[in-house]
């Protein structure tokens, strides 16, 4: 009852804060206001746009669209908040980080946003970690008992090689990486071999969204999708992204026959 209620408390707080961000916001930036000259105030209040996590593109767009009016003026707040509701996001596995990983190449561009949401996610899921650590190591074992049981004999069979099993599992999620945040405690998992899991494994997953943002951001009209500039960028980030499920495929190669001819 006690885990229940410190998890409850943490989760209140972190919303009320989050609110207060999201609600409370800077002045209007003035880019914005002198597009609403001459418009009626019902047209004002109709063009409003109300932050909140973006569930499609079109939302994703138009988010967009005001935190880059906003990044004009007041570059730290987005920074902020984008930041808290990333973090909100992963410590609470909350499912959508794909489409923030997409806002952040829009709004940050290509590296910035890859190194963002690189360290974002390293410190969300660590996050997550230790909530589950402190707070719901119990209702996890019992809401899900046999996929626990299972990754649980899966680290005890690479236990030798256990950073390379969980990065591994990051490149290739076999199980959801709000599972797998979730469960390592309780399975024993170090935290520094999680955390530099998830920072590394997780870089081709970034590398793709973000690019996909940044390519959006750049698209004028439906024409532009098949431009060579376009077309090279996706090229690149699936080269980029195949590069490290490479390394690993030929790690397992190279250290798990060994343990077969033994067998």
């Amino acid at each position: 009852m006690r885990s229940v209620v410190g998890l409850v408390c943490v989760i209140l707080l972190s919303t009320l804060y989050l609110y207060y961000l999201s609600f409370y916001l800077p002045p209007v930036p003035r880019a914005m206001k002198h597009s609403r000259v001459g418009a009626s105030s019902d047209q004002q209040d109709m063009d409003m746009i109300r932050l909140k996590f973006p569930s499609d593109l079109q939302e994703l767009n138009q988010m967009a669209e005001l935190l880059r009016l906003y990044k004009k003026e007041h570059s730290g707040f987005v920074l902020l908040l984008f930041s808290s509701a990333y973090l909100y996001k992963q410590a609470f596995a909350i499912p959508g980080s794909s489409l923030l990983n997409i806002l952040a190449g829009a709004l940050f561009g290509p590296w910035l946003g890859l190194v963002l949401c690189s360290v974002l996610t390293t410190v969300g899921a660590s996050m997550c970690f230790l909530l589950s650590h402190f707070f719901g190591k119990q209702h996890i074992v019992r809401i899900f008992p046999e996929r626990v049981a299972q990754l649980q004999r899966k680290v005890e069979e690479n236990q030798s090689s256990l950073f390379f099993f969980l990065l591994f599992l990051r490149l290739f999620p076999v199980s959801p990486n709000w599972f797998l945040n979730m469960s390592s405690p309780i399975i024993n998992i170090p935290l520094t071999h999680f955390s530099l899991s998830v920072l590394i494994g997780l870089i081709p997953y970034n590398l793709v969204c973000v690019q996909t943002g940044v390519v959006l951001s750049d698209l004028s009209s439906l024409d532009d999708v098949l431009s060579w500039n376009v077309v090279l960028k996706l090229l690149l980030i699936a080269c980029v992204a195949l590069l490290p499920a490479a390394l690993i495929r030929r790690y397992r190669n190279t250290y798990t026959l060994p343990e077969h001819k033994d067998q």
